[in-house]
């Protein structure tokens, strides 16, 4: 068997392979010669059939059985010890085969990753965000759960600071759904008119469009699905089943004990501390996430290279499990161009920097993982025992491992960003980082 590639240009190549009779024979004669003891053939006793019949009959199916193994078990091996970086998979030069022959060629189009660097410290400098809870936040959250560990006061009629349960209905739309909300959460004067003064057991029409201040809120309120949610303009009846004020409150040793446990905190000085110090653990996470964005939406951009597109697209073409048309391949290689380069320099880093994901690594993921859902839960202690077990389970699934391999990753290339990046950093507080990322919040 014979090897051989033509490298057409920096990013495609054709590799021929050519198979000669020796290569296969002895293993073809010995699956007709077992074939030819087994075969039940009329007009012959079994293992008596002449050579020539068997060979007429199964000869060119298995010649072309074994080519093909052939063919794939050192092709790969070739691609293997040449430690060709390809794209794709090989692509066969497609060609009627008789099976009438001693030799046989075959030729296979190859997309090659190309070659580049990366840089990461670029001229203009990335921002990380350091998202601080300010006063007016950490003052609104101390409000939040005064009025949610509030007592609830009986109402005669609802008030601007009422809270409100009733039950919404649309026959036609199958809905009937109760519901608690506050005239806070409602969209306009106009809607707020129609509830201040009512009493409970009256009947109001509303239109769900605009009735709500979040299109979710109006989502929960419904029991609508998702999708449906949004743009629904249909009119609802509500019945007021109650009508409550919640006062708030107080801010004694006995709220602190609940929220926190006993005695972890003692002030309302505390206690802003506590909320302000789980507050920006979390924002952690949420500046993180767009540095690593910015990070990766800057590399992509500025990492310069060429891809073999027309290999790929044609790739593409019989990668999936539909065929596809080269316009359709086309469209695809363009919608996935992005990702397949942030892949390619994903690999680079890695590699550069010696970076690697090992079974260890993914293992105390699951555990952090498990750990944290557990404490959600109130299981502050797990045992190691536990934990090995859950994550034993965890891990059988291909999916799972797969899914938190791609975050050990992400974690490793983001520690790597913070090293190596060229970055400034902006503090600011989340209601400023929202407006300034996200955009004006209506």
């Amino acid at each position: 068997m014979k090897i051989t590639r033509e490298n057409i240009d920096a990013l495609n190549a054709v590799v021929k392979v050519d198979i000669a009779k020796e290569d296969y024979s002895a293993k073809v004669e010995k699956i007709l010669t077992d074939y030819r003891k087994t075969a039940n053939i009329p007009g012959f006793r079994k293992g008596h059939v002449p050579m020539g019949m068997v060979k007429k009959q199964y000869g060119k199916a298995v010649l072309a059985e074994e080519v093909n193994k052939l063919l794939q078990e050192n092709l790969n091996k070739y691609l293997s010890e040449e430690k060709l970086d390809i794209l794709g998979n090989p692509l066969p030069k497609v060609k009627d085969i008789e099976w009438e022959d001693d030799d046989y060629s075959f030729e296979f189009e190859l997309g090659l990753s190309p070659e580049f660097d990366v840089d990461l410290n670029a001229k203009k400098a990335i921002t990380r965000y350091n998202i601080v809870a300010d006063d007016k936040m950490i003052d609104e959250q101390v409000e939040r759960i005064q009025k949610q560990y509030g007592k609830l006061i009986s109402q005669n009629e609802v008030e601007k600071d009422s809270e409100i349960t009733g039950t919404f209905t649309n026959e036609a739309e199958g809905i009937e759904n109760k519901f608690t909300f506050t005239l806070e959460q409602i969209k306009g004067k106009t809607n707020e008119k129609k509830f201040i003064g009512a009493i409970a057991g009256d009947q109001l029409n509303l239109k769900t469009k605009g009735l709500f201040n979040d299109e979710h809120e109006l989502q929960n309120a419904l029991k609508v699905e998702h999708d449906k949610v949004h743009g629904l303009d249909i009119e609802v009846n509500f019945e007021i089943n109650e009508i409550n004020k919640r006062e708030a409150a107080e801010l004694d040793q006995e709220l602190f004990d609940k929220l926190f446990g006993k005695d972890v905190v003692k002030s309302v000085t505390e206690l802003k501390s506590k909320i302000k110090e789980d507050a920006e653990k979390q924002f952690v996470q949420q500046a993180d996430q767009k540095f690593l964005n910015d990070v990766t939406e800057h590399l992509v951009e500025n990492t310069k290279f060429d891809l073999p597109s027309e290999f790929l697209t044609k790739w593409m073409q019989t990668a999936g499990e539909k065929q596809l048309t080269l316009e359709e391949a086309k469209e695809e290689y363009e919608k996935s161009e992005k990702s397949l380069r942030y892949q390619l320099i994903e690999g680079k880093l890695m590699k550069d920097n010696d970076l690697k994901v090992d079974f260890e690594d993914v293992k105390a993921s699951a555990k952090d993982m498990i750990r944290m859902q557990m404490a959600q839960f109130g299981q502050m202690n797990p045992s190691d025992k536990e934990l090995d077990d859950i994550a034993a389970r965890v891990l059988s699934n291909q999916d799972e491992v797969r899914k938190i391999s791609e975050q050990v990753v992400s974690k490793k290339l983001l520690d790597l960003y913070k090293e190596k990046a060229n970055t400034k950093t902006k503090e600011l507080s989340y209601e400023d980082f929202v407006t300034e990322v996200y955009g004006k919040q209506k």
